[in-house]
């Protein structure tokens, strides 16, 4: 494996039966070129990082098949022995293996049959990374709408990582260009500073304003509102939506859910892995000690010390705002679409959801997932739900109308730190709520710890305007002068709405209201034990 000084538009080549890849641990002091000859040498430089970043991984597999299958012309055998060994290099990248796979495929019809498939899939990197891109940098100004951004980022994800423009950093050079970037935080990313040697020196070279911090301080910086989006790549992505990335990845997404911030993965389709059905399956690669014990080949810690320094961790879905691929905006289907699919079939077999009354949504970030307007929750599917924005109750995405009562939805997430919200039509309290004004009083009732008080508890009742804008509005106003007001309230002969940390919890909070109208209904008073 050998330097040369050869200069390309792309950060991987082929050339005269050499696959050139750019030493990416020589960066940012050294832009040098890495001659690669034989399958040994790919291994040698997946391994070590001289080549990294999912996209990237794909094609350099592809073009390693092509090495193995010139060097072993008609041993079929052979070269696949030789291909697995390079699909293995990394196991946690689902990418390397996918563009292992693609290139081997080829196989039957020679070598050369071979070549043009991993040149292929070269040409195509650049096309999906500017879609990926694209569409990202699209999806995040609807996200942060009206002001050039602060974006932080994590690890590399540019022409380093994929073979020319990048993902998650290509969606930051479209913004750029709009002229829609107020700063870049990039993350280190410790042990080996692909943020601080790679990511840098990426934006510095395309003139895009940006700050390096050390990854602790990327909390912090979020809660001093020094970040409007965390924008980050994927090494693979489960069925259920589970993102496998740089470690360190986990700890950002949890921080930007705290702090209400959209957190983005930006991958091609190659790195979604429909065959892992969740994160817990994602085998997550372990990396030598030194990497943590030394730092420039200096030791920083004390002889013998045991290590734990994983290559990856895995963000659940449920902290991931969108993933977005050279199709847009996609979704797993197990993810929260179907969660919300699944409560909503419950709630419609009580006979809380009847026909197409009643909603549901989740939050995420600066957005929510809504049940679409005019379907019977009885047959709701995952496909089924819309993406709003919470400021101004627009739809983000999806193929059907949001439901009518958004506003409400995206109310309530405004004025509160709810996470889910839910409304229904269960009779006893939309029969109770008929004709009531201000507020229903319960009193004496144990069912009312589940609403988080203690003897007395007061419903407000709002008045069910034909404008749904309206009595968003209202319930906004409500919450923001009284913020503790109860988890739930009353929309006069029109059911309730609650909501809470989940949808487990919003769900529960309906089922202690309606119990207690049940208890009042058959009693015939609410107020019990005063």
């Amino acid at each position: 494996m050998e330097p040369v000084t050869t200069v390309a538009d792309s950060s991987i080549a082929w050339n005269d039966g050499t696959l050139l890849a750019i030493d990416q641990r020589a960066l940012p002091h050294d832009l040098r070129w890495l001659r690669i000859t034989t399958v040994d040498y790919v291994i040698d430089a997946i391994k070590t990082l001289a080549i990294r970043g999912a996209p990237a991984l794909g094609v350099a597999g592809g073009f390693g098949v092509a090495l193995a299958a010139y060097a072993h012309v008609g041993d079929v055998d052979k070269t696949t022995l030789e291909a697995q060994r390079i699909a293995s290099a990394r196991p946690t990248a689902v990418n390397l293996a996918w563009g292992v796979r693609r290139a081997l495929a080829a196989l039957p019809a020679g070598p050369d049959a071979v070549l043009a498939e991993a040149r292929q899939m070269l040409a195509e990197d650049a096309e999906v990374n500017r879609a990926c891109a694209t569409h990202a940098a699209d999806l995040m100004q609807r996200l942060c709408p009206d002001r050039p951004l602060r974006v932080l980022t994590h690890c590399n994800t540019g022409r380093l990582a994929t073979t020319a423009f990048g993902t998650a950093l290509g969606a930051l050079r479209v913004l750029h260009a709009r002229g829609k970037v107020a700063d870049v935080l990039v993350d280190e990313t410790r042990p080996l500073l692909q943020g601080a040697r790679l990511t840098a020196w990426e934006l510095a070279e395309a003139g895009i304003p940006h700050r390096l911090t050390i990854d602790s301080a990327a909390a912090w910086a979020m809660a001093t509102g020094q970040v409007d989006c965390v924008v980050v790549g994927a090494d693979r992505i489960a069925a259920d939506g589970s993102v496998a990335n740089k470690i360190g990845t986990y700890a950002l997404a949890v921080a930007a859910h705290r702090h209400g911030i959209p957190f983005v993965v930006v991958a091609p389709e190659s790195t979604r892995d429909a065959a892992t059905a969740t994160g817990h399956e994602i085998v997550v690669e372990q990396r030598a000690a030194a990497e943590i014990t030394h730092v420039g080949g200096i030791a920083t810690a004390p002889e013998r010390t045991e290590v734990f320094n994983p290559a990856f961790d895995v963000t659940p879905p449920e902290l991931v705002t969108a993933i977005v691929t050279e199709n847009g905006r996609v979704g797993p289907k197990t993810a929260v679409g179907q969660q919300i699919a699944e409560m909503a079939r419950s709630l419609y077999a009580r006979g809380w959801m009847p026909g197409t009354a009643g909603n549901i949504s989740v939050r995420a970030g600066q957005t929510a997932t809504i049940t679409g307007s005019g379907l019977s929750k009885g047959d709701l599917a995952a496909d089924d739900m819309v993406t709003v924005n919470i400021i101004d109750s627009q739809r983000v995405s999806g193929s059907r109308r949001p439901s009518a009562e958004t506003a409400i939805h995206t109310a309530i997430y405004r004025a509160t730190d709810a996470d889910a919200v839910i409304h229904v039509h269960a009779p006893h309290a939309t029969s109770q709520s008929v004709g009531a004004a201000g507020a229903l009083t319960f009193i004496g009732y144990e069912l009312i710890k589940g609403l988080g008080a203690t003897q007395t508890i007061s419903v407000p009742v709002f008045v069910n305007h034909a404008d749904v804008a309206h009595i968003g509005a209202d319930i906004e106003q409500h919450l923001t002068e009284h913020p503790d007001a109860p988890p739930i309230l009353f929309i006069a002969g029109h059911g309730i709405t609650a909501w809470g940390a989940d949808l487990a919890q919003a769900r529960d909070r309906t089922e202690c209201l309606e119990a207690m109208c049940e208890l009042a209904t058959l009693t015939g008073r609410r107020e019990i034990g005063t």
